[in-house]
């Protein structure tokens, strides 16, 4: 997988902590964190860059995928693996 993987999180959320582990179950080893809680003025900038306030935002290379629930569908519909790989139309 080299497609880059960033995930706007925080510290105690468990959707931020299943959409992790959803993501290594499918081969990501690096997952660029952008910790809002640590960083309060990165959360507008996640808001700016997306339309919503919750967490995690999941972003793979330039396509936003949204949050853990997001992430899912995308896995069962099939369209996960593509994306990571880099061969999603």
């Amino acid at each position: 997988m080299n497609v880059p993987v960033l995930m706007y999180t925080t510290a105690v959320c468990p959707y931020c902590i299943r959409a992790k582990q959803l993501l290594k179950a499918r081969g990501v080893t690096e997952i660029a964190e952008v910790r809002v809680d640590l960083e309060p003025e990165r959360r507008e900038e996640m808001m700016q860059r997306t339309g919503r306030r919750t967490v995690p935002q999941i972003y793979i290379g330039e396509t936003h995928v949204g949050g853990c629930d997001d992430l899912i569908a995308l896995d069962a519909a099939g369209g996960l693996k593509p994306l990571l790989e880099g061969s999603a139309s």
